[in-house]
């Protein structure tokens, strides 16, 4: 079905709603994409390995869980071809079309899912209408199915326009996990790039609502610390052991301990413990798996150093041993005021936009970031922005669903962006 009707996208956002993938599984969403592309037809078409720089994936799943995926995707009807050059967990895709002389213009779209379950009452309208997630226990609540939906009618409505020079479409996996920014962002095809934009719905914004740049970027860094002591009797010999999670205990509390920072925002949250396997065993191991922000990327960092000495420190307190490692992470960034007017004019000349916010701030994190921050750092403009839907329940929520009219303001504010910076240049 030709992407050029409203039925025709959300029967595809519909569609991917119905079958989600986590960070680094999306293996039938990549083969979705890439049958779009296709149809669309594009001038180059990468994916998996090629859109991704070489040990720069963080937060992959371990290859037993990759494989389950992979076969899931397959049973689902997933292609051939796209499930062997995505083997491994390398999700994700590059379209590129070609229109002459211009200026190089891209454009990210997160594509990964939750893993949440999804309502199932008559009052969620996935439910109700039958497109609710067929994959339990996880769930679009955050809008990548509406977000890769919008890139491919922006790219289709590109290649149909008078648009001048060269237009990307990135398909990034892994955002949920903040894993895959960095990969796409130095896979080198953000080198040539002049503009970049990247999309969210939603954030608290209502259908109708655009917002023309988003700033506000919590810089974000996740790290699991696995505690190793040395087991005993509890009874018998309590002197014999090192206690694992009494180490983890001692570490939480040192974490929610960091000084804040005089210079901004700062935040930390041990969001997931675990250790020892019987009341009667001294533990021999356990984990944190926790988070820092800083409101800039130098506020995150010196959160991330205050909280590998607090975890050195708890460990060494109780004889233990800790190893840290980073599995998720982005920088903060800031939108290109360019960019911002570029946006600000376009939605306001879009059927269904009433109300233009120039600025926001996000709150939270998003490894879009590193796809700004590179354009940015090669002298290119940037700008993150919101497209307001009113979603029933929160983000990261089982009641969230995408208001569908938003689908059309997102592909005409964005598609006419890229139209226009064509003829600024």
């Amino acid at each position: 079905m030709s992407l050029t009707s409203h039925d025709a996208l959300v029967a595809l956002r519909r569609d991917l709603h119905r079958y989600p993938e986590p960070a680094w599984r999306e293996f039938h969403t990549t083969s979705r994409i890439v049958d779009e592309l296709e149809r669309i037809g594009v001038d180059d078409l990468f994916i998996g390995r090629e859109v991704l720089a070489d040990g720069e994936r963080m937060g992959v799943p371990d290859n037993e869980e990759l494989a389950a995926w992979h076969e899931r995707a397959r049973e689902a009807g997933a292609r051939e071809d796209v499930l062997a050059k995505t083997e491994g967990g390398y999700t994700g895709a590059v379209a590129v079309i070609e229109q002459g002389e211009g200026p190089t213009v891209a454009l990210r779209v997160d594509i990964d899912a939750l893993p949440q379950r999804e309502a199932d009452d008559d009052d969620h309208v996935p439910a109700r209408e039958g497109f609710r997630s067929e994959v339990d226990g996880y769930m679009h609540a955050c809008g990548h199915d509406a977000h890769t939906t919008i890139g491919l009618g922006i790219l289709r409505r590109v290649k149909e326009s008078d648009f001048q020079g060269t237009f990307k479409v990135l398909f990034q996996p892994a955002e949920e996990v903040v894993g895959g920014g960095k990969a796409m962002a130095e896979s080198g095809h953000l080198d040539d790039v002049d503009h970049l934009l990247a999309l969210h719905v939603g954030l608290d914004h209502p259908t109708g609502e655009v917002v023309a740049g988003i700033d506000g970027f919590l810089a974000v860094s996740h790290l699991h610390a696995e505690f190793t002591g040395h087991p005993g009797h509890a009874g018998a010999r309590p002197e014999e052991g090192r206690n694992a999670v009494q180490a983890m205990a001692a570490a939480v509390q040192a974490l929610y301990g960091i000084p804040r920072h005089s210079d901004g925002a700062t935040r930390v949250n041990a969001g997931r413990v675990e250790g020892g396997t019987a009341t009667n065993i001294i533990p021999e191991s356990a984990r944190i798996e926790a988070e820092v922000r800083g409101e800039t990327t130098d506020l995150k960092e010196y959160m991330l150093e205050r909280a590998d000495e607090a975890l050195a420190g708890a460990a060494a307190t109780y004889g233990c041993e800790v190893d840290t490692h980073i599995v998720g992470d982005a920088p903060s960034a800031t939108s290109d005021e360019k960019l911002v007017e570029r946006v600000a004019d376009v939605a306001g000349g879009v059927d269904g936009v009433d109300s233009i916010v120039r600025r926001d701030d996000l709150g939270g994190s998003e490894d879009a970031t590193y796809l700004m921050q590179y354009v940015q750092d090669r002298g290119g403009r940037a700008c993150y922005v919101g497209i307001g839907t009113s979603h029933p329940g929160g983000h990261h929520t089982a009641t969230f669903d995408v208001d569908e009219p938003s689908i059309a303001i997102g592909i005409d504010t964005l598609a006419g962006v890229v139209e226009r910076l064509s003829t600024d240049s």
